[in-house]
């Protein structure tokens, strides 16, 4: 499986990685192995929605799928890094952890953060997909046809 560490954008990374956790997990990681800088919030945690969009096939033309409920906030660490996020999901304390992880990794503590919180989300993902492929896998059905012959 491809490792999702892009090194041409890996903020485009982490901050994927960050939105598309299960609900609680980046607060846990984060309280769990280090401590919370102090910050000042840009734009405190609000909910809304944001369409979403789908092609037919993938490729297709784009069609609105329909609606999901988002949570986005921006804050400032004391250093003056500003952090952003974008979550699915109603959860403020997600949204403000996420965005805490985003301006640190702007920080010296990058590595830190890389290695007690996005490289765990990251193994997580990886399993996640895997368990979803193999459960597919498992309803695969291979159909063949016999040639008949001429007579």
């Amino acid at each position: 499986m491809k490792h999702t560490f892009d090194t041409e954008n890996p903020r485009k990374v982490w901050m994927g990685l960050l939105a598309k956790a299960p609900e609680g997990r980046v607060s846990q990681l984060l309280d769990t192995h280090l401590s919370r800088p102090r910050f000042t919030w840009l734009r405190a945690p609000e909910i809304g929605s944001t369409m979403v969009q789908g092609r037919a096939g993938g490729t297709g033309a784009p069609f609105n799928l329909g609606e999901v409920t988002v949570t986005r906030c921006a804050l400032t660490l004391a250093t003056g890094k500003v952090g952003h996020a974008y979550i699915q999901g109603r959860s403020k304390a997600d949204a403000e952890a996420a965005a805490l992880i985003d301006a640190m990794m702007q920080t010296a503590h990058a590595d830190d953060v890389r290695a007690a919180v996005l490289s765990p989300l990251e193994t997580e993902a990886m399993a996640r997909k895997a368990h979803r492929a193999a459960k597919a896998a498992a309803t695969k059905v291979d159909f063949f046809t016999m040639v008949r012959g001429d007579d």
